[in-house]
């Protein structure tokens, strides 16, 4: 089966009350990991590759290795081009056969980030690809997007209308209180869920996306502090108010920082666990096999896509 891209998938989604999880993509271990789980969910799967991921690998290692995934699974996946900086990025990535591509407008003003992104939309849809934008500003740290909490803005739902209508966006990325990084909230973790249902009345059927969205599991976090790690006061997106926000229009949800945290945890455990160990694909199995039980987690209980293939 060859790469797909989103539209037919989001539509399903939008119509069952569910959303499709979107994972950062950086080495084969967490592909294989990620690609695994679905496959015995039975879910559909969004690949994603960001500026940090392009820059350590190389889009053409990355692209390929995605390609081997679906050989090998047979899975639907789409492949997405994670915060594409400009439209020279974006037009790099869809020639180079990604099948979706997000286009990052959002530090810009308005009127910048719609003609940035109508530019980005003419070019992919003579392709057949699809286009992700983002509206309002999303907090937190992640690859080179950084935005600290007085910049970090909601989206308005007026403007989401609007941008959508004008840009001609197949999605987009909503800023209603989740941030990048595993340190999302100082307090209590809270979403605007009064503003995600104005923005769906206002764009009924459409899909929307969200950022920032890994739970930052504890178990993880305190594997990691326990052989030898120093991540403290890390804070995620509950797993309740993600199935909520899955319900209520979202269709795709970006995890990243799971990821990370997951292999990380489990090299740190087995490396001390294992002290003359070298053999990298002994640490880098564990890492891959965690990476997969946490995706299936994921999967069944917080995104809801299990069986919709």
């Amino acid at each position: 089966m060859p790469l797909v891209t989103s539209k037919e998938l989001f539509k399903k989604a939008y119509e069952g009350g569910y959303a499709i999880g979107a994972f950062n993509v950086n080495n084969m271990e967490i592909i294989q990991g990620i690609v695994e789980a679905a496959k015995e969910e039975n879910s559909p799967l969004i690949l994603q590759v960001s500026a940090g991921a392009r820059k350590y690998a190389r889009p053409v290692y990355l692209k390929k290795l995605v390609e081997a995934a679906v050989e090998d699974t047979g899975l639907p996946v789409v492949l997405h081009l994670d915060h594409g900086e400009s439209f020279e990025i974006c037009k790099a990535c869809i020639d180079d056969g990604f099948t979706s591509v997000m286009i990052d407008g959002s530090k810009l003003p308005f009127e910048e980030n719609i003609t940035l992104t109508k530019k980005v939309v003419d070019y992919a849809h003579e392709h057949g690809v699809v286009v992700e934008a983002e509206l309002g500003r999303i907090g937190g740290v992640e690859d080179n997007i950084s935005v600290g909490e007085r910049e970090a803005t909601f989206t308005d739902p007026d403007q989401a209308l609007e941008f959508v209508e004008r840009t001609g966006v197949d999605s987009l990325a909503i800023a209603i209180g989740t941030s990048h990084g595993a340190y999302k909230f100082k307090g209590e973790p809270y979403l605007d869920f009064k503003r995600l249902e104005e923005i769906m009345k206002r764009l009924p059927g459409f899909p929307l996306v969200l950022h920032g969205a890994s739970t930052v599991l504890p178990e993880f976090v305190e594997a990691c502090n326990k052989y030898g790690g120093s991540i403290h006061s890390a804070k995620g997106v509950p797993e309740e108010m993600l199935r909520k926000a899955a319900s209520l229009g979202i269709c795709k949800i970006n995890i990243d920082t799971d990821l990370r945290l997951a292999m990380t945890a489990m090299i740190r455990k087995y490396l001390a666990e294992n002290p003359s160990e070298f053999d990298p694909r002994k640490y880098l199995g564990a890492a891959r096999e965690a990476i997969k039980e946490m995706v299936k987690h994921k999967i069944r209980n917080v995104l809801g896509s299990s069986n919709k293939l």
